[in-house]
């Protein structure tokens, strides 16, 4: 027994020796890595065109190198967007979209794979420009500007061989802005429905509910729309029928039911068109005022908007009642997620601006700051519009002219330009540091940044009919 013992801790110190004496005495070859050239991180590819990609391998003498390549197209079945060679030659049939991409070096002879990532954007001739809702003689007009001004006039009439519906309201760009911006398509909103357009061929997409009446689970049997309003995810929120909807971002983006309008946000409310959506992180809220009851509501998003009410606690509440304000609200808006200003009109017409901060993330608070008759009555009418600027002021289109308004001061200050038509639309382009103003048959450009009060920078005429909304895709 004790020799047996013996033997064994003698052979397992000569192991271990042996093991001790051998480290380091290894020889490792690496194989050389393949160089690769001519290969940009991004390509654009124009829709229906050649997309030819042609790299340069250097690799060691004597090693067989296979190329491969793979563009991650969601929207496409497995295995379509997967090829061999040694460079890309397709047409390109996907959208007007950004994918990534990966060549992969296969070097057959040791089994060795490198990647090489890079991005592909599709493009058509509509991938950059402005879009244009118009109304002409009583007939709804889309039309598209190209980057050199060109107006390419009654472009879905053109396309589909059809009308738009009447009444539009608003047009709105739809982009996820969780997947880098992804373009999901074009909404016309009209006061009875809308449609749908994609991207990149403007046509009424068949994979997607391209009527706003096929975007509803189960849509209510007449359609009246308040207004709408893009959510970061690339989906509606808004009014209709005076009740609050949510498009559904619980499922890919690709989805044929993304976006659709389940059940609206259940309760006994009847909302005015105007209200206020706030996202701060990851929370999103929601103001509205009901105008049976003349209060202000609020709504929370849970995925799904959820109706609270009043369920907040009023500070201030000897300025005004937010649960009974007791006026008609006209148009409400706001700055930089912050302060709100609600214009609402008594019995005999007076219009009142209500400013106000609310909480609707917790705690829940609504906090009145200041009620006050507007300085330049005169100034709302039925066509009135009011738009608000991060940086605090309100513009304001009243007929034929546009101001400037500060809140702070209660300063109006009419706009260097002048129009011979009446105003019909504004909006904030260029990092707000532009106006567009849309009047008669023109879009006209403003300047606003610092020091600059709307002295005109460009004009596009040729608009068929007046304008109401547009949009930007850059």
């Amino acid at each position: 027994m004790k020799q047996t013992t013996i033997i064994s801790c003698i052979a397992l110190a000569l192991l271990l020796g042996g093991c001790y004496k051998d480290k380091g005495h290894y020889d490792i070859n690496m194989p050389t890595l393949p160089q690769v050239t001519n290969l940009e991180e991004e390509y654009e590819a124009v829709v229906g065109d050649s997309l030819i990609i042609e790299p340069v391998v250097e690799a060691a003498p004597g090693d067989e190198i296979e190329l491969e390549w793979r563009i991650f197209a969601p929207e496409a079945p497995a295995g379509d967007y997967e090829f061999t060679g040694p460079a890309l030659r397709i047409i390109f049939g996907l959208q007007a979209n950004r994918y990534a991409a990966r060549l992969t070096v296969h070097n057959t002879t040791n089994g060795m794979k490198y990647f090489h990532n890079f991005e592909i954007q599709g493009v058509t001739e509509f991938v950059r420009g402005t879009t244009v809702l118009s109304v002409e003689d009583g007939i709804t007009r889309f039309s598209f500007i190209k980057p050199d001004s060109t107006v390419q006039a009654r472009l879905y009439e053109a396309i589909h061989g059809k009308e738009l519906p009447a009444d539009p309201l608003q047009l709105l760009y739809m982009h996820d802005e969780a997947t880098g911006n992804l373009p999901l398509g074009y909404w016309i909103i009209t006061r009875n429905g809308g449609v749908r357009l994609n991207v990149s061929n403007m046509q009424e997409d068949p994979l997607y509910p391209n009527t706003l009446a096929a975007n509803f689970f189960s849509a209510p049997d007449q359609l009246d729309v308040g207004l709408f309003q893009h959510f970061n995810r690339g989906v509606l929120m808004g009014v209709v029928n005076g009740k609050f909807y949510g498009g559904a971002t619980t499922t890919w983006n690709q989805s044929v039911t993304y976006g659709m309008f389940g059940g609206y946000a259940d309760g006994d409310y009847e909302l005015a068109p105007s209200f206020i959506m706030t996202t701060i992180g990851p929370n999103t809220s929601f103001i509205g005022f009901d105008r049976n009851r003349k209060q202000f509501l609020r709504f929370n998003l849970y995925g799904n908007p959820v109706f609270f009410g009043t369920q907040y606690s009023v500070t201030n509440p000897q300025i005004f009642d937010p649960l009974n304000v007791g006026m008609d609200l006209v148009d409400m808006v706001q700055v930089n997620n912050a302060e709100t200003f609600a214009y609402v009109a008594d019995a005999d017409g007076t219009i009142h601006e209500l400013a106000f901060q609310v909480n609707f993330s917790g705690p829940f608070t609504f906090t009145p700051i200041h009620k006050r008759p507007f300085v330049r009555q005169e100034l709302f009418g039925e066509n009135t519009k009011l738009l608000a600027a991060r940086n605090g002021v309100i513009y304001i289109a009243a007929g034929n002219k546009v101001y400037r308004y500060n809140p702070l001061n209660e300063e109006v200050r009419e706009l260097d330009a002048t129009f011979t038509a009446p105003v019909t639309m504004i909006k904030l382009a260029d990092n707000e540091n532009t106006l567009v103003v849309g009047a008669g048959n023109s879009l006209y450009y403003l300047a606003i940044q610092t020091g600059r009060f709307g002295d005109l920078t460009g004009q596009i005429n040729g608009i068929p009919g007046y304008p109401v909304d547009i949009a930007f895709r850059n």
